[in-house]
């Protein structure tokens, strides 16, 4: 090999050591869904897109729930209390989601608990 050849051999095994190795990783989507009346909960996570996650989570859940929460890389939650008074909350970790869902539950009802929460892989 010539002396040339070398240092152009080394820059391209370089290049392709620091080189990216694929797209970015992609968003994951979740969401919950809800019924006041029944008090069913459906939920689903990872989906690559929020219509997956949302459609997924009714599916579950049955055709009286409404989505109550969707997430993009992150945690979620729901907590309930008397007569299906609830709170959803969202936040980079389950504890905080569930913190707030917990305050946002103590709005609206009395005896609130987290019922259901979700995280997405990112």
């Amino acid at each position: 090999m010539s002396r040339l050849k070398m240092p152009v051999a080394a820059a391209v095994l370089v290049s392709l050591a620091l080189a990216p190795t694929g797209a970015a990783a992609a968003d994951n989507y979740g969401a919950i869904a809800f019924s006041q009346d029944s008090g069913k909960v459906g939920w689903a996570y990872d989906y690559q897109s929020r219509s997956g996650a949302e459609e997924r989570a009714r599916e579950e859940c049955g055709s009286d729930c409404e989505i109550v929460l969707w997430i993009m890389n992150a945690c979620g939650a729901l907590a309930t209390g008397d007569d299906n008074g609830y709170g959803t909350g969202w936040a980079g970790n389950r504890e905080r989601a569930e913190e707030i869902a917990l305050t946002n539950c103590e709005e609206n009802a009395d005896n609130c608990r987290i019922n259901r929460w979700i995280c997405t892989t990112r």
